[in-house]
């Protein structure tokens, strides 16, 4: 099967390299012809989402949420206004790839200063969110403690801003989908009947200086990482089912037991992923991560 639809963004942690470990853990479930629903309480940029509503076509409603205001915003255009989207997306991406390198560093930080005003309009903040994500460094969004974009330029020579194609694909997927804008334990409301959740929160940082969750000004903390545990022990509960995925504090220290205890009534697995966004080369490469469920 060939998906035609998949991230139209970079996004530091995506799933792609995990789809089959996903795959092996759902198959079962949703192959039994039963009509689900699907709910992503941190949807980032999508990798499992578009994958997965192409390949079950039996998931008859889908719903995507994340705190992120401007990438949830950057959804529904994509959703809705996609021809709107890819002209504007042109139009800069032309103004772009004219420069040379100096002026286009000089003009990547003209409209980083932009986005930061919160000025525009939905389709010119989606806008930018997309130019800022494919000339940026390694494609982060981080924000400062106040709230303000503050990733550096990153030295591309040739960023394909627009991908038309992706876009037309991702807006005829996101038709059957429900994008929200709220707290993640607020989209338990949403689950009806047979009912999918698939957890991808920001990671427990394995080291001080490792944490890449700060894309809202709201720190994921270990209390947050606990209250997660929590909803996903209400999914449980309720008889839905869910999947989590998250770093694996083994993988710097044998005697971090913080995942293992917090969810030792459900099921744990370690699988193998790359990471490759790192400053440091040498910690860059295949760690182990969680993927933790209630599908047995």
């Amino acid at each position: 099967m060939i998906f035609k639809a998949k991230p139209f963004i970079k996004w530091v942690g995506g799933k792609t390299q995990l789809l089959g470990e996903i795959d092996k853990q759902i198959m079962s479930l949703l192959s039994d012809n039963k009509d689900y629903t699907y709910i992503e309480p941190f949807v980032g940029g999508g990798a499992v989402l578009f994958w997965i509503l192409q390949k079950y076509p039996n998931i008859k409603r889908a719903i995507i949420n994340d705190l992120n205001h401007d990438l949830i915003n950057t959804y529904k255009i994509v959703k809705d206004n996609p021809k709107e989207l890819i002209e504007s997306l042109s139009d800069i991406q032309n103004k772009y790839l004219s420069l040379q390198e100096n002026d286009r560093k000089s003009f990547f930080l003209e409209q980083r200063a932009l986005f930061n005003t919160d000025s525009q309009d939905s389709l010119q903040r989606a806008t930018l969110f997309i130019f800022l994500n494919k000339t940026c460094f390694n494609g982060l969004y981080r924000v400062n403690s106040k709230g303000k974009f503050n990733v550096p330029f990153g030295k591309y020579k040739n960023p394909r801003i627009l991908d038309e194609q992706t876009i037309l694909s991702d807006s005829a997927v996101l038709q059957k989908v429900e994008i929200l804008n709220m707290d993640f334990a607020e989209t338990l409301c949403y689950a009806h009947r047979n009912t999918l959740f698939y957890c991808d929160p920001p990671y427990r940082p394995l080291s001080e200086t490792s944490s890449l969750n700060s894309y809202t000004k709201e720190a994921f903390n270990d209390d947050e990482q606990i209250r997660l545990r929590d909803f996903c022990n209400q999914i449980d509960k309720k008889g839905y089912k869910y999947i989590l995925s998250n770093s694996d504090p083994k993988g710097k220290d044998m005697d971090d037991n913080f995942f293992d205890k917090l969810y030792e009534k459900h099921h744990i697995q370690r699988v193998l992923a790359t990471r490759m966004i790192n400053s440091d080369a040498d910690k860059r490469g295949a760690l182990t991560e969680l993927l933790i469920s209630n599908i047995y």
